[in-house]
């Protein structure tokens, strides 16, 4: 792994962590925006240890900043579930993953998975304050709505930064 790439990763979790920190939490569920700054990581550094590093760097700092009450392992245990399902749409998308429209649309079911995974974690670990579909219709169909809005604008900045350095690091957005 280069170093170049760990700073790029460091740099969105970093983000990624103020964004999560920062956002307000809507019946005690707090929309995870650090999602999009990984799924950003996974697009730009498409390898496998790439995501694994990020989603569990993600998972940790998701898991400080959360306010949902017993809700640092379900975050710990679906970023990588969420990375690794994301990571696979993505490869799966050879041929289209470098439109905006399938960024989109990849960010939008990459946050729905995170949010049924973490819903249903906290189910089973700590139980939730509500009913799990009026949960998902309050803090996830809205995350997954607020990164989708966020990839779109990010995207774009990052492809062009990626083709103004010349990155080697970026082969999706070379191609």
């Amino acid at each position: 792994m280069k170093t170049k790439n760990l700073v790029i990763l460091a740099l969105l979790a970093a983000i990624g962590f103020v964004l999560h920190a920062v956002m307000p939490a809507f019946l005690t569920i707090k929309p995870d925006m650090m999602l999009a700054m990984m799924f950003l990581g996974i697009i730009l550094i498409p390898e496998i240890k790439s995501v694994m590093l990020l989603a569990i760097v993600t998972g940790v700092l998701s898991a400080i900043t959360t306010q949902f009450p017993g809700g640092q392992f379900p975050n710990i245990i679906d970023k990588p579930v969420t990375a690794l399902v994301f990571f696979g749409l993505f490869l799966a998308l050879k041929k289209y993953r470098s439109s905006i429209v399938s960024v989109g649309v990849l960010t939008a079911i990459g946050t729905i998975v995170s949010g049924t995974v973490f819903l249903t974690t906290a189910y089973f670990l700590v139980g939730l304050p509500g009913p799990f579909a009026a949960l998902f219709g309050v803090a996830v169909l809205p995350a997954a709505a607020i990164n989708t809005v966020i990839m779109v604008i990010l995207y774009p900045i990052a492809q062009s930064i990626a083709k103004r350095t010349k990155s080697s690091t970026v082969s999706v957005i070379e191609k």
